[in-house]
């Protein structure tokens, strides 16, 4: 197990799952400030070791519902918006508040499936979220509830924390659960059942264990989970599944606490560039001159000193091909700039990009995280 849990302390970068039943008192709609102030003190110890972590959040429905004296039971899609409008505040003053103990700054994110999905503003929040962790930030990320309909939404914050993940490209990803972990048969009914402690392919046995409970205030259950871990794992990303209903959870996975730990075949870095590699379509092509194609063979990123010439048209975030002057392609990336701003400071050095375009872009027309070579 030991392994194990140094998937977890030897990430880089964590993204922890919270879910509503483990943060708001389903009695009485209150927030378990002690079990958040706990959780805090975890999330200290672990960026004190040189980790960022950012939260995705469920919690303002249920905190919403108790602060609007909404009735109990299923509400309906107005009634989730409205409640969610009005718990969103409370949960983000409760994550500044009780974060701010351990002089620890929090900023809010809320994203709607078209985030992750359109290019343009999946670009946007890639990069949003990775400045405020560079800035030593935790960002507490939520589903917009107060935006996304019933057909668009995702539906629960374990695939949504999966998809924040993988935008970000975090080394893992752990679940905080009423459950401590996947077991080979259902532990409620059957107290031979074994918590698997790691899984390495989600074939159709592992998916069969999947159980379909769900919790009062929640819309997850083991299911969604495995859904989730599917993301994570293509991602590059270890996933844990671990129980959140004790005091100091991230502390107890660190100490051997009962879990269950999807491991990924590949890192972040490596699964990403395979996804450039493979999974899109060429929208364009950059010529690049030999100095430049020198640089990328020994892993550099591409500037636009050394491109050449710009085939288009595409947009920002577009995969393109990258070629030599023989026409010879080197590799595929994700441009940094539109094929007209590209064409304008093509030759330029990067100092120069923001008096030619009128704004200060990236300094790299393809990042070298962005590229992958043929």
């Amino acid at each position: 197990m030991a392994t194990l849990i140094k998937r977890f302390t030897g990430a880089h970068r964590v993204v922890v799952k919270i879910g509503s039943a483990l943060l708001v008192d389903d009695a009485t709609g209150k927030l378990r400030r002690d079990w958040l102030t706990a959780l805090s003190e975890d999330i200290s110890r672990m960026r004190a070791r040189g980790q960022e972590v950012l939260i995705v959040s469920s919690g303002s429905i249920a905190m919403g519902r108790h602060v609007l004296k909404m009735r109990s039971g299923p509400l309906k899609l107005e009634e989730s918006q409205a409640a969610a409008a009005a718990g969103q505040i409370q949960l983000a003053h409760a994550y500044q508040e009780i974060l701010a103990l351990q002089d620890i700054q929090v900023a809010q994110i809320l994203l709607t499936p078209g985030d992750t999905e359109e290019r343009r503003r999946y670009l946007n929040a890639r990069s949003t979220i990775t400045t405020l962790l560079s800035l030593g930030a935790v960002p507490v990320v939520n589903e917009n509830d107060t935006v996304a309909t019933s057909e668009i939404r995702y539906g629960d914050n374990d695939r949504l924390a999966a998809r924040v993940a993988q935008m970000i490209s975090a080394d893992c990803l752990i679940l905080l659960s009423d459950v401590d972990g996947l077991y080979d048969a259902d532990p409620k009914s059957k107290a031979s059942a074994s918590i698997i402690p790691q899984v390495t392919e989600l074939n159709a046995d592992i998916m069969a264990m999947a159980g379909k409970s769900k919790t009062e205030v929640g819309s997850g259950g083991m299911e969604t989970k495995l859904k989730a871990a599917q993301i994570a794992m293509a991602a590059g990303c270890n996933m844990f599944i671990t129980s959140g209903t004790v005091m100091h959870p991230l502390r107890a996975l660190e100490d051997g606490a009962n879990a269950t730990c999807f491991v990924a075949r590949e890192t972040p870095r490596k699964a990403r560039k395979k996804w450039i590699a493979a999974s899109l379509s060429s929208r364009g092509r950059l010529i690049v001159d030999k100095g430049a194609e020198k640089a990328l063979k020994s892993g550099k990123s591409l500037l636009p000193a050394g491109v050449i010439k710009v085939d288009g048209p595409f947009e920002r975030g577009d995969l393109v091909t990258v070629a030599n002057i023989d026409g010879q392609e080197l590799g595929r990336g994700l441009v940094a700039y539109s094929s007209e701003d590209a064409i304008c400071i093509i030759g330029h050095k990067s100092g120069e990009i923001a008096e030619i375009l009128g704004y200060s872009g990236r300094d790299e027309m393809i990042h070298r995280d962005e590229l992958a070579l043929n």
